[in-house]
C-alpha cells in the first residue's frame, strides 16, 4: 500500500473533505501537512498538492531538497502542464497508482545564485529584468567562462526544456522537447536586431555579469520568487530535478506541444493587454475581475475587452466562485 502526504496551498475545505473520503474508502494511508519534514518525506511515497501549476512551483521551491515525487491535482478538474488530473478523477488515479501503473517524470531545473546568494531552483525559467518595465538592461553573457555577447535589451531569460514553452516562447525562444539535454538563453527585445536565442548544453555554467541599468535589477524565478541583483547571476543545472507523477509516458509531451503551437498562433493576433492578462492568469491561477484589475493595473475598459478576446478564443474560461456564486472567476484553459 502507498502512503500519501497532502498539501493544500489554496485551502478548500470541501475539496479536502472529498480527498479524505476517497482515500479512506480505498484504505490509503495519508496525512495533511503544511510543511514537509525529513521524516515526512521518508514516510510518504509522494506528496499530493491540491492547486494549480503555480501552487506546485511554489511548493517545489520549498521542498526540492527532499527529492519526493509530486502528484498535482487541480480542484477545477483542469489538466494543466504540471497538474496531472482534476479532482473528479482522483479515485481511479489513486487506484491506478497503488497498482504501480505510473511513471515518475524527472524534469531538469536550474540552480541560481545572485552575487553568491543561493535562490530556489527554477523549474521553468530564470528571468533577469530591471524592476520597472521599458527600462534597458546592459549585461555580459558568459558560458563556461567564455564571453558570448554583451547586450542591451529589456531583459534576459534562461529556460529549461519545460520552461521553453512558457515565458521564453512568448519572447521568441524555441520549443524544446523535455528529454533534450539543453537549455535556452533568450535576449528580450535586444537593441541588436541580429540577436537570436542561444541553445546551450545543460551541463554549461552560465554567468550574467556586469549588469547595469538605470533602476534596480532583479532575478525572477518561475514568475514567483524575486531577488535583487548586484552585479552578477550564476546559473547551472541543479542536482534536484522536479519529480512529477505521470500516468502515461507521452500524453503530456505531445499535448503540451500541441497546445503551445495553437497558443503561439493566437498570441500573434492578440493585443498586448490580452497577453499580459493571459500571463497573469497563468502564473496566479484563477482570479476574479477585481483581482485582475489590481494585478495588471489595466483600465477597466481594457480589462473588459481583453477578457472578451481571450474568452472568444477559448484561451480563458469563466466560472462562478465557490465562495460566492455571484462572483465570476477567470482561469486559463
Amino acid at each position: 500500500m502507498i502512503n500519501i502526504l497532502i498539501m493544500t496551498p489554496r485551502r478548500s475545505e470541501r475539496a479536502l473533505h472529498n480527498i479524505f473520503e476517497i482515500l479512506s474508502d480505498i484504505n490509503i494511508k495519508f496525512k495533511t501537512i503544511d510543511e514537509i519534514s525529513d521524516s515526512d518525506a521518508k514516510w510518504g511515497d509522494f506528496v499530493l498538492i491540491l492547486g494549480n501549476d503555480n501552487d506546485i512551483l511554489k511548493t517545489f521551491h520549498k521542498i526540492f531538497k527532499l527529492n519526493i515525487p509530486i502528484l498535482g491535482v487541480n480542484e477545477n478538474d483542469d489538466g494543466k502542464f504540471l497538474t496531472e488530473l482534476g479532482l473528479s478523477k482522483l479515485r481511479q488515479v489513486i487506484q491506478q497508482i497503488s497498482k504501480g501503473k505510473f511513471e515518475v517524470e524527472e524534469s531538469k531545473t536550474l540552480t541560481v545564485k545572485t552575487d553568491s546568494i543561493e535562490c530556489p531552483p527554477a523549474v521553468n525559467e530564470v528571468a533577469i529584468f530591471p524592476h520597472r518595465s521599458a527600462t534597458l538592461l546592459e549585461y555580459t553573457l558568459k558560458v563556461d567562462d567564455e564571453e558570448i555577447w554583451t547586450d542591451s535589451s529589456d531583459g534576459l531569460i534562461i529556460a529549461t526544456p519545460t520552461g521553453s514553452t512558457a515565458y521564453a516562447m512568448s519572447t521568441g525562444g524555441p520549443m524544446i522537447l523535455p528529454q533534450a539535454s539543453v537549455f535556452t538563453v533568450v535576449s528580450v527585445n535586444s537593441l541588436d536586431v541580429t540577436r537570436r536565442p542561444l541553445i546551450i548544453p545543460d551541463d554549461s555554467k552560465v554567468m550574467v555579469d556586469n549588469i547595469v541599468s538605470r533602476l534596480q535589477c532583479e532575478v525572477i524565478i518561475d514568475g514567483i520568487y524575486r531577488s535583487k541583483i548586484g552585479k552578477m547571476v550564476e546559473i547551472s543545472k541543479s542536482i534536484n530535478p522536479v519529480r512529477l507523477i505521470r500516468l502515461t509516458k507521452t500524453s503530456h509531451t505531445t499535448n503540451k506541444m500541441a497546445k503551445k503551437i495553437i497558443l503561439a498562433r493566437d498570441l500573434l493576433a492578440m493585443p498586448p493587454s490580452a497577453k499580459l492578462m493571459l500571463k497573469t492568469l497563468e502564473y496566479e491561477g484563477p482570479l476574479s475581475r477585481r483581482d485582475i484589475l489590481k494585478k495588471t493595473m489595466l483600465p477597466d475598459r481594457t480589462v473588459s475587452l481583453a477578457l472578451s478576446s481571450l474568452l472568444d478564443r477559448g484561451l480563458v474560461k469563466r466560472r462562478s466562485s465557490l465562495r460566492d456564486g455571484r462572483e465570476k472567476m477567470y482561469s486559463t484553459v
